[in-house]
């Protein structure tokens, strides 16, 4: 019985964390489920007196009082489960939402590299479906197998002073059913890890489906999708199945169990009425008592079952809490104030081994000015300003803001003087304020205000029914990829940080929205240092020096104007081809 429950034991500590906060509900719990045993085993007793009574010519005003008192009792009965429910649900939502909240947090620690070998739809099934499956296990679980096993032993102990032939029969029976179920439990865990398994891999797979909705519509890929749904269902059915089939061996193997004990009682008791050692009131009451053993006994089969979903969901909630970003937080050196200058020094890095993206990168941009990258697709553009923020480490060299290798430097520190605005902009469903400060209520309106007139946005925001507080929808209905651009560029003014990287921020804008943007951008660097990504190189006019990319390698790196006047410099290359005029 201990091995069946290693599992258990193995969580233990999780299990703890998150009930220690609910002693006190855990305690008026067990205190509730006291009052409930308790009437169970007086009810029978009751009655059985009340049998008795009435078969051996008992006073009217004595079976009145033992009828109001078994009435009394089923009340009071009644009114503990509801208490019983209410605190259970109470202690079920209160620890499981705990939980839920660190999963996200810890999920928002853990480095880029981690959420790009897991889907969004996978990350949800681990903090809402897992934790679901957790929730009346840490509620009820201690609580309901201790109260219904103190409840066994009650009923057992009752039965033997009636008498011991029918106690020991049905304890036999009683131990043996309990084995077999923590038997089965133990072969059942792994199937039902499985299964827990095949339902994030689904959510997974829906999830990337439903994010690239428009792409799968126009290039007709439906069939496809419905194609590899219908795969992953048929793989999850599978692996349910057999996890479900345990369970039914379960329910199958404790109720055949059951029942041929229950017919040994009878039959024992059977005897012991012709022989005269029982009077029919006792009987009743071996009777009640028998009957009584189903309840415990399903209760506990019905948590071992819980105990096998809940030992594969807590296996996986480990291991996601277990896992540790690769980025290790720095000691604490702080970075010198105003303008940041950056360097990369021998920079290499790669998001898979051996297959390097950036190659012996060395790079110094001086603090105030602005840095244009310019490179084909794929010669590690984007990586490069992904490093600077420490979304990812270099596997060689050092990345130094304001003089500073940046892993000397607390995370929160670095992201705090940095700003980004992506080609891919987010908003959520909520109010423009929330999404321009991202939920921070200690940003004044007047200051919202004053950042989206100084970007363009003054005669956006009067168009808004609710001002400040119009709803936007986290598919940015009635916003255009433009003002979108724009709102991003608002987020990052408001945090006014020392240093902005704009990856591809005006690419896919048609020419008038792009001229938006690029007003936008201009009031967003001003002042500040800067790193542009784009292919549009008229993007470059803000830029103060050229970096021209190729191969993960450092081909070129130049004053803007320098290498635009040199007819043979790639950058001016670069610029005949596309017919454009950045040298201004």
């Amino acid at each position: 019985m201990l091995s069946s429950l290693r599992g258990l034991s193995r969580h233990g500590r999780l299990l703890a964390r998150y009930l220690r906060p609910q002693r006190a509900r855990m305690a008026v719990l067990a205190l509730i489920l006291c009052g409930t045993i308790g009437a169970q085993i007086a009810s029978p007793l009751l009655a059985g007196r009340f049998i008795d009574q009435a078969t051996s010519g008992g006073t009217p005003r004595t079976l009145i009082l033992l009828a109001i008192l078994t009435i009394g009792l089923a009340l009071v009965s009644q009114s503990v489960a509801i208490a019983e429910t209410y605190v259970a649900e109470s202690v079920s939502w209160e620890a499981t939402n705990a939980l839920r909240t660190d999963l996200a947090a810890h999920l928002l620690r853990l480095d880029a590299s981690f959420h790009t070998a897991h889907t969004q739809g996978e990350l949800i099934e681990r903090v809402d479906g897992d934790v679901a499956t957790l929730a009346r296990f840490l509620s009820r679980f201690a609580v309901y197998v201790v109260g219904n096993a103190i409840l066994l032993v009650g009923v057992l102990v009752l039965l033997s002073l009636v008498d011991w032939r029918v106690g020991l029969v049905l304890a036999s029976f009683v131990v043996l059913a309990l084995v077999a179920m923590l038997r089965i439990r133990a072969r059942a865990t792994p199937h039902w890890a499985a299964e827990r398994q095949a339902s994030a891999d689904f959510y997974g797979l829906l999830g990337e489906y439903l994010a690239g909705l428009e792409d799968v519509r126009s290039n007709g890929a439906r069939a496809f999708v419905l194609r590899r749904c219908a795969e992953a269902m048929r793989s999850w059915l599978a692996v349910t199945t057999r996890a479900q089939m345990w369970g039914y061996a379960l329910v199958a193997t404790s109720q055949g169990l059951f029942a041929l004990g229950l017919a040994f009682a009878f039959a024992v008791t059977a005897m012991l009425f012709r022989d005269g050692s029982l009077t029919i009131g006792t009987v009743f009451l071996v009777f009640r008592y028998t009957e009584m053993l189903r309840q415990p006994t399903e209760q506990i089969r019905n948590e071992v079952q819980d105990l096998q979903q809940a030992d594969a969901s807590l296996g996986r909630v480990e291991a996601l809490l277990r896992t540790v970003p690769r980025l290790e937080d720095g000691p604490g050196e702080d970075l010198p104030s105003g303008r940041l200058g950056v360097e990369l020094d021998g920079v290499s890095f790669g998001y898979l081994p051996d297959v390097p993206v950036l190659r012996d990168v060395h790079v110094r941009l001086a603090p105030g000015r602005v840095l244009g990258v310019v490179g084909r697709t794929g010669s590690g553009k984007t990586t490069l300003t992904r490093l600077i923020p420490r979304f990812y480490d270099p596997v060689a060299g050092t990345v130094r803001l304001g003089g500073v290798d940046v892993r000397s430097v607390r995370l929160a520190a670095v992201r705090a003087r940095i700003g980004v605005v992506s080609q891919e902009v987010h908003l959520f469903s909520a109010s423009v304020r929330d999404n321009l400060t991202l939920f921070d209520p200690g940003v004044p309106d007047d200051r919202i205000v004053a950042v989206l007139r100084t970007l363009g946005l003054g005669p956006w925001l009067r168009q808004l029914p609710d001002g400040l507080d119009t709803a936007l929808g986290s598919g940015a209905a009635g916003i255009s990829a433009g003002q979108a651009q724009v709102l991003a560029c608002a987020r990052v003014l408001l945090r006014d940080p020392d240093l902005v990287i704009l990856d591809e921020a005006s690419s896919r804008l048609d020419p008038a929205t792009e001229r938006l943007v690029h007003g936008a951008l201009g009031r967003l660097l001003a002042g500040r240092t800067g790193i542009i990504v784009a292919h549009r190189l008229s993007t470059f006019a803000y830029a103060d020096d050229i970096l021209v990319l190729e191969d993960g390698q450092v081909r070129e790196h130049g004053p803007r104007r320098e290498l635009a006047a040199d007819p043979s410099s790639r950058f001016a290359r670069l610029l005949r081809v596309a017919g454009e005029d950045v040298a201004r």
